[in-house]
């Protein structure tokens, strides 16, 4: 392992309309840096992917429920970065769940916030 690579965690968020099926379409993803002390979160809610999938979708309360989740979220704001990441990728029997933490490298000519973007895209975005 380079010296200079950054060692990451992330996980998926995900809406999971029927916890029984256990089907789930990814709404979010959620990273963190130890090292930089870094923590971001990010959700996309389509709304005709999430329609083709649940008809029945309350977007507005989905998406209320997806602010807890904020980078920035009050509630857990003053948590060093490892503490927070892991109270929002601790299991949860619910319709917002996340997938088990991932961890990576960052390689030395990269950033978080590029290896996030990247993350973003190839997870979340349709």
């Amino acid at each position: 392992m380079n010296a200079d690579a950054l060692i990451y965690e992330y996980a998926t968020v995900r809406y999971v309309p029927d916890i029984e099926r256990e089907e789930f379409v990814n709404v979010g993803l959620l990273m963190m840096c130890k090292r930089r002390r870094w923590f971001r979160s990010e959700f996309l809610l389509d709304e005709a992917r999430l329609r083709a999938f649940d008809p029945a979708v309350d977007l507005p309360t989905l998406e209320n429920q997806l602010r807890m989740f904020a980078s920035d979220s009050a509630a857990l704001a003053d948590l060093p970065v490892e503490e927070r990441f892991r109270w929002f990728s601790a299991v949860k029997s619910c319709i917002i769940q996340t997938s088990r933490p991932h961890p990576g490298l960052i390689p030395p000519e990269s950033s978080p916030e590029e290896t996030f973007d990247r993350l973003f895209a190839a997870l979340v975005k349709p």
